[in-house]
């Protein structure tokens, strides 16, 4: 009996462990961002070499895991503040700071050496990413709303971080990548920041653009999306160099984006947190039916 009682605490401990190690990794955040890396260098081949797609896979997963660990090393007092993070490794008490580091550390270094080996370039990028996010990012989210547009720059690196994998050069069209999916994040961000806007509160964290949940917000949310739909069609125009997007594939663009548009319009006239929740929800599909609608329009054509 104590042998069985003994094997199950030790099953479940590995379990606990593995489990706060995702949380720590944010490991479904880490795999949107190797889909957005991968999609961005499926669009910059010209033939796929499948060791630096597996290299650009795992050297993201770590450059992201390394980020959202140490976030959540300088944001554990705030975080236990918080419904939505206090039961985070950290604040749970189930991990120590020390341990945090440790991961962020080696994944930190690892995802650095992996990137290098694909490029330079790649590296680099992938370093500025993790220093954006935990160095100027997570400080600011404290003190001003502007924190979200630093940290949609990191944010916005992946997409773009596979076209520079593809070819070891940073041009328009990388650039394109890099800013479709930086003013994405703002209505997506924005809609998060208003249905979780009492629980950020209560750790202190401004999000919002004018700090409330109010038309004013409501109306910058409806303007980066509309900007988020027209950089999208760009491509379409012949103006990004190698990155093209048929007239067909544009039309399909076009409609997810005016039904992004039109959850964002339904926010400003409802103004809830319902209608904050279904625009987030919309906007993730929105960015991952866009990569793929690019991607299969280039193979296709």
């Amino acid at each position: 009996m104590k042998t069985v009682l003994q094997t199950t605490n030790s099953s479940f401990s590995i379990a606990s462990a593995i489990s706060d190690f995702k949380e720590i990794t944010k490991i479904r955040l880490a795999l949107s961002v190797v889909f957005s890396s991968i999609a961005g260098y499926l669009l910059g081949v010209d033939v796929v070499d499948f060791k630096t797609l597996i290299l650009l896979a795992f050297g993201g997963y770590f450059m992201v895991g390394a980020s959202n660990a140490f976030n959540q090393i300088i944001e554990k007092d705030l975080d236990a503040l918080m419904d939505r993070t206090k039961n985070r490794p950290i604040p749970a008490g189930r991990m120590s700071v020390t341990t945090a580091f440790i991961i962020a550390s080696v994944f930190t270094i690892l995802g650095v050496i992996i990137l290098y080996i694909i490029n330079p370039q790649t590296a680099m990028f992938g370093a500025i990413s993790i220093f954006l996010y935990t160095s100027v990012y997570t400080p600011l989210k404290t003190k001003t709303p502007l924190a979200v547009f630093v940290g949609a720059i990191p944010g916005a690196i992946p997409f773009m971080l596979g076209w520079v994998a593809a070819t070891d050069d940073f041009g328009i069209e990388p650039g394109t990548l890099f800013m479709i999916q930086f003013f994405w994040q703002f209505p997506h961000f924005w809609a998060i920041g208003w249905f979780l806007f009492e629980d950020y509160k209560k750790g202190g964290f401004f999000m919002l653009p004018t700090g409330k949940q109010d038309k004013g917000t409501a109306v910058q949310i409806i303007m980066y999306t509309v900007w988020t739909l027209i950089v999208s069609l760009i491509p379409v125009f012949g103006f990004t160099g190698k990155l093209h997007l048929s007239p067909v594939s544009a039309i399909i663009v076009l409609g997810l984006g005016l039904g992004m548009l039109y959850y964002a319009i339904q926010l400003f006239k409802k103004m809830t947190e319902e209608a904050a929740k279904k625009l987030m929800l919309v906007s993730v599909s929105y960015i991952t039916l866009l990569q793929i609608v690019y991607v299969l329009d280039k193979f296709i054509r």
